[in-house]
């Protein structure tokens, strides 16, 4: 310990030893000590020595730290001071920060490589760095901290060597993700930064980091610091979305499905009061702004751009950015961000370039958004930067928007010209002819930008007038911008002269490109050829070289587009002209300063107007478009005889006759498709109208059969009850069906029991009879009289024996049928005190008939009512059967005739194929002559891939509408 106290600055006796060696010895102590108490005092002292003798420390004792990592992870507090110490030894963030301004200036320089060694070397060893991320996993903050921090130094100086080790890693870059989600800030905020140069120009690692549901936490973290207003904990959180998203399609595509553009908006809120933002605001608001304008770059797909674009639309955020955009007290680094990213919000999206059309300004009375940045862009008070974006806003405004051209064009035109307010067609002629050069660029670029691509409008321009002075007669816009080139120098002008005609000869350029008519007027002007001419012939300094180059560019468009309307300038006299006076090759040569110059390449590069100084702006983007398009065709067309035009324009008649042919035939061709479509429409309509009548009909007949099994089912029921009732139907016939029988029964059971008495008594009588004739046999004698007698008695007696009989037979009979009657009126008796055992008398009988009847006739009723409405519904089935009968008839009637007209119609097709194919051959062979002649022609397949990837565009647009 008497050692350590001497390294680290205690009391000792003899010489004190040098840096090098206290390292060394400390190195040794290390590396042989068996204590852990001795190794954390030795690895704290390298700590504390390693700011002031980093080589020293980097050079013995990294091997021993990272040896002390591997072995002694148990004690977290040695682990933490070798991580410090490492950290101090590769960053060169601490030498940067003690750096004074005495120093020599290539000291940072040493530093940097000094750092860039020692990471180089602790890498060497991949499992160095895997060791690094198991450390930064622990919980223990006198780890993960320096941890962290180590990481980010190493990926400082060795980013892409670090992120493939990382990115091999297993799990590596899910390992640094739960860092946002530690709970002290301080790891969290050193976590973002360590992610900011992990995400560094590595897609790979990007996508990971982003699927780690990165930008969930990011933007939590944004919302819990306080959005714009929040610290540089937000600046941090905003640079580490960028570096996902920049340049990165598949994490753009994204972050828009994850409704994460959505929780942007809040971000843009801004009070009525915007004085006195602080510095950190200024810069939380501009990274988002760049955010923004990261999602619809130009550079990005344009699908995934116009997805975007709508999406902001959607959810507000561009409404967001207007209200920023008209407020008032917005610093103006700020406004001018705002105002390009409004820009390329809009730019080539209808719908949102509608809305920007209809946003006014808070004045009073209001004013078009458009009006108020257009005033700014022509008023040479206003900052450079801000013009340059007012002019970019315009262009993205009228990019893919002839709707917003029109708009523009319709404001200049002599019947649309409102005086009471200042519109956008007057500021541009403003700006157009005012003294201030600048002013004078950015009004005829935004001027070309409303005719670009437009040939309907770049012949309405040419009616526009101005009126020069009182008493003169007014001028036409074209005349006046060739007037103003012609005077050249004469003008006194502020900022550079040149970049005033530059402008105009870009507008006049733009104006008569593919617009014969426009040609043919500015060819009236006897003045115009012969200045373009003499600008073209001159030996002028380096700067006038690109006026030269323009005026060549505009004189050749004047000869290609030459409808040789005008006998004095037909495209042969001027060819001679220009022989005559320039030379071709001069000419060729003067036509291609454009495209060498330095200042052209840098506006090709991208859309955005970016220049240094005011007196760099010379080209538009668009422009070195047309540059890039006519430059070639124009000096094709210089050296061409007159011969050779003369064939070309027979060729030219030929071509157009025949693609006047084919189009129609295209023409015929669509139309007959749209049939062919409409007809398929038709078709499947009509068949799933079939298909509906079926299913109703088959509905329809299932819902008879179940009426038919109701109805069977009912009519079984009913004879169930008729059984059921038939135990009680003698009292039915007694109490339901007829009293009067019951009556007639018992009158009959009355007279025969009194015919029964009355034959009983007729018997009696006989037999009384019968007894007397026995005795009076008796008592005869034997005499003759006697027995003369006796046989009449016999007789007489025989007679009455037998009508005796004859009576005892009737008897029986009689008794039979009464005994018969007798038991059938018990039965009835015995029924009806069954059917009603309460009630013992006729009366109650009766009534209780009476109501049994009642039920049953009702019963009756219904069932004969439920039987007679399902007859009815089966009879509108069968009806509704027949008529959908009908119809499918005449649906497959109709389907036939449709199938005949289609077969018809591909037969129409095919012959127009052999028409097409016929006439294909001829332009074939017109191409070849062609290409014999030297005219170049382009192929047929080329125009109809552009033409289809235009259609493709405005299919586009129209779905985004």
């Amino acid at each position: 310990m008497n050692f350590l106290r001497g390294v680290m600055g205690g009391p000792s006796a003899g010489p004190q030893p040098s840096g090098a060696e206290t390292i060394q010895k400390l190195c040794d102590r290390v590396a042989s000590s068996t204590l852990l108490d001795d190794r954390r005092d030795a690895v704290r002292a390298l700590k504390s020595l390693s700011k002031k003798y980093r080589l020293e420390v980097g050079i013995q004792a990294m091997e021993h730290l990272i040896h002390v990592l591997q072995t002694d992870r148990s004690d977290s507090e040695i682990i933490g001071y070798a991580l410090d110490t490492l950290y101090n030894v590769i960053s060169n963030d601490l030498e940067e920060e003690e750096q004074d301004d005495s120093e020599e200036e290539n000291l940072p320089k040493q530093v940097d490589n000094l750092g860039s060694q020692f990471t180089e070397i602790f890498i060497k060893q991949q499992e160095n760095v895997t060791l690094l991320l198991t450390l930064v996993e622990e919980f223990d903050f006198h780890v993960r901290w320096p941890g962290v921090k180590l990481l980010t130094s190493l990926l400082k100086q060795q980013g892409p060597q670090v992120q493939q080790i990382i990115l091999v890693s297993p799990m590596g870059v899910s390992r640094l993700m739960d860092l946002l989600a530690d709970s002290r800030e301080v790891i969290r905020n050193d976590g973002v930064l360590l992610l900011q140069q992990l995400t560094k120009s590595n897609a790979a690692i990007q996508k990971i980091v982003a699927f780690e549901n990165a930008f969930e936490r990011l933007l939590d973290i944004i919302t819990e610091e306080g959005n714009s207003d929040g610290g540089i904990v937000v600046e941090d959180c905003l640079l580490l979305l960028q570096n996902l998203l920049k340049n990165n399609n598949s994490n753009q595509n994204f972050f828009k499905e994850g409704s994460y553009i959505q929780r942007m908006k809040p971000w843009f809120e801004v009070g009525d009061d915007n004085c006195g933002w602080s510095a950190q605001k200024v810069t939380n608001l501009h990274l988002m702004l760049q955010l923004v304008r990261v999602l619809v770059s130009p550079t990005n797909p344009p699908g995934a751009t116009s997805s975007c674009q709508k999406a902001m639309f959607h959810c507000g955020l561009l409404q967001q950015l207007c209200t920023i955009l008209m407020a008032t007290g917005v610093p103006a680094d700020i406004l001018t961000e705002t105002i390009n990213t409004v820009s390329e919000v809009i730019r080539g999206c209808q719908m949102n370039q509608d809305y920007f059309a209809s946003v006014n300004a808070p004045s009073n009375p209001p004013r078009p958004a458009i009006v108020v940045l257009l005033m700014s862009m022509v008023n040479e008070r206003q900052p450079f930067v801000l013009r340059c974006a007012v002019l970019y806003c315009f262009q993205c405004f009228l990019y893919k928007n002839q709707k917003g051209q029109g708009e523009i064009v319709s404001t200049l035109l002599p019947s649309t010209i409102d005086g009471s307010s200042v519109s956008a067609g007057q500021l541009l002629c403003g700006g157009l002819f005012s003294t201030d050069s600048l002013s004078n660029w950015c009004a005829a670029v935004a001027l070309a930008h409303a005719l670009q691509e437009n040939a309907t409008l770049k012949e309405q321009l040419l009616r526009v007038q101005l009126a020069t002075s009182i008493g003169n007669p007014p001028v036409s816009l074209l005349q006046q911008c060739t007037n103003i080139l012609s005077q050249g120098d004469k003008i006194d002008r502020r900022g550079s002269k040149v970049q005033t005609r530059v402008g105009l000869l870009m507008l006049l350029c733009t104006w008569l490109s593919n617009c014969s008519i426009a040609v043919t007027h500015f060819l009236h002007n006897p003045a115009n050829v012969p200045f373009l001419t003499g600008q073209i012939a001159e030996n002028l300094g380096e700067e006038e070289q690109l006026v030269q180059g323009l005026c060549a560019l505009l004189l050749g468009i004047s000869i290609y587009y030459n409808d040789n309307s005008l006998e004095n300038y037909r495209k042969e006299k001027l060819k001679q002209l220009i022989e005559k006076r320039i030379g071709r090759e001069n000419f060729i040569e003067k036509l291609g300063f454009i495209s060498k110059h330095e200042l052209y390449s840098r506006a090709a590069q991208k859309p955005q107007p970016s220049f240094s100084s005011p007196d760099h702006m010379m080209f538009d983007h668009e422009f070195t478009k047309l540059v890039k398009e006519l430059e070639g065709v124009i000096s094709k067309a210089i050296y061409k005889s007159s011969e050779e035009d003369k064939k070309e324009e027979e060729v030219k008649k030929t071509l157009e006759q025949h693609d006047n042919i084919v189009t129609h035939y295209k023409k015929v061709i669509r139309e007959q498709d749209q049939e062919l479509e409409e007809l398929k429409q038709r078709i499947n309509t009509l068949t799933s109208q079939n298909e509906q009548l079926q299913a109703t009909v088959t509905q329809q007949v299932s819902q008879i059969q179940q009426h038919k099994d109701q109805y069977n089912l009912l009519k079984v029921q009913l004879g169930k009850d008729t059984q059921h009732h038939n135990s009680h139907s003698d009292t039915f016939q007694m109490n339901g069906i007829q009293v009067e029988e019951v009556s007639k029964l018992k009158e009959e059971l009355e007279e025969w029991k009194n015919k029964h008495e009355l034959l009983q008594v007729q018997l009696r009588e006989k037999d009384s009879m019968i007894e007397k004739l026995k005795s009076s046999q008796l008592e005869m004698g034997t005499t003759e009289q006697s027995s003369q007698t006796s046989k009449s008695g016999g007789l007489e007696h025989n007679s009455e024996l037998q009508e005796l009989e004859m009576l005892r037979s009737q008897i029986q009979l009689q008794s039979a049928e009464i005994s018969k009657l007798q038991m059938e009126n018990q039965k009835l008796q015995v029924m009806n005190t069954a059917a009603d055992p309460v009630s013992g008398g006729s009366g109650a009988t009766a009534v209780n008939s009476s109501e049994l009847e009642g039920r049953l006739q009702q019963e009756i009723r219904e069932l004969k009512s439920e039987v007679k409405a399902l007859s009815e519904e089966k009879e509108s089935l069968k009806q509704h059967l027949d008529s959908s009968s009908s119809t499918v008839a005449i649906l497959q009637d109709e389907k036939s005739k449709l199938q005949q007209e289609v077969a018809e119609s591909k037969k129409e097709q095919d012959d127009l194929l052999v028409l097409l194919a016929d006439q294909d051959q001829k332009l074939s062979a017109l191409k070849i002559k062609l290409k014999d002649l030297g005219v170049p022609v382009e192929d047929e397949d080329d125009i109809e891939s552009g033409d289809q990837a235009d259609e493709d565009e405005d299919g586009d647009e129209e779905e985004q509408d």
